[in-house]
């Protein structure tokens, strides 16, 4: 069984992001959580925090976010009346980053599915603060839909690694299980000024091809300095579907995710966005 954390804002992105996730998990039996965390609400729009204004607030709030999961819940079953799925709804009184990650550990989780941006919808950023937060530190592989992306089967997969991080088979046992699901192509990217690897680099190469031997991998290198560049380059120009990056010490993306440069830096992936976590997680016993 799938099990899915859906945050909602009750944007239309959020929404979109919810109709990419029952589309990409089909033809499997899933759980979908479709979580409101709604405390910054309450807070961030009152003016007089006595106890009691507080509380008032809180209830006006949380009779609200209620009111839009059932509307929200509705119209996903409208859209996608799959036997398969089952839709439960959450409307809880934190900050987004702790209630995901505790409905995580609660469920074991497989999965974040969110949009880009969210009801502020900042063109100037590539991606909204929750979605960041949630990228940066939840424990579980998050997936961020782009505004407006339509939904197409993820034929071609981008994987770009330095091949310096020794991954663990369960950390790549989604991606796998995607590409198999809709035989797709996974490309391995390499970017470096230098050729060759090192003993160390191909053996992380060995072991990547073994985990996703049942699977077609095309391995490319590039010579470039400009890792974003080259990879904004390589999704545009290879047809790419589904981008995937590890947010882990020595990978691209950590260093992208370094304080207040994400918004400064070319990444701007106009297509899904996996981020895996390199990350030793506690799941509870059953």
């Amino acid at each position: 069984m799938r099990k899915i954390v859906l945050p909602t804002d009750f944007s239309e992105n959020a929404f979109n992001a919810l109709k990419y996730a029952a589309e990409l998990f089909k033809y499997e039996y899933s759980i979908f959580f479709i979580l409101h965390a709604y405390s910054e609400e309450v807070y961030n729009t009152s003016a007089d925090f006595s106890e009691d204004k507080v509380n008032q607030r809180k209830a006006q709030v949380q009779k609200s976010s209620r009111e839009n999961l059932e509307r929200i819940n509705k119209e996903i079953l409208k859209y996608n009346p799959n036997p398969k799925h089952h839709y439960k709804t959450l409307s809880s009184f934190g900050l987004l980053v702790d209630e995901v990650n505790d409905l995580i550990t609660k469920e074991n989780a497989d999965i974040v599915v969110m949009g880009t941006r969210g009801k502020t919808n900042n063109k100037k950023k590539t991606f909204g603060s929750n979605t960041l937060q949630v990228i940066k530190y939840v424990q579980c592989p998050v997936l961020c839909i782009p505004l407006n992306y339509k939904y197409h089967s993820p034929e071609k997969i981008l994987f770009p690694t330095n091949y310096m991080l020794p991954y663990e088979r369960r950390e790549l046992k989604l991606v796998s299980e995607i590409a198999r699901r809709f035989c797709a192509e996974l490309h391995l990217l390499y970017i470096s000024r230098f050729p060759g690897i090192s003993l160390r680099q191909k053996y992380n190469q060995e072991f990547i091809k073994d985990v996703f031997k049942q699977i077609k991998l095309e391995f490319h290198n590039l010579d470039a300095s400009d890792k974003e560049i080259a990879i904004n380059g390589y999704l545009v120009e290879n047809h790419m579907d589904l981008l995937v990056m590890v947010n882990s010490r020595q990978t691209y993306l950590e260093s992208f995710l370094a304080p207040s440069v994400i918004d400064k830096i070319g990444l701007k992936p106009k297509r899904p966005f996996l981020v895996l976590q390199n990350y030793n997680r506690q799941t509870q016993k059953e």
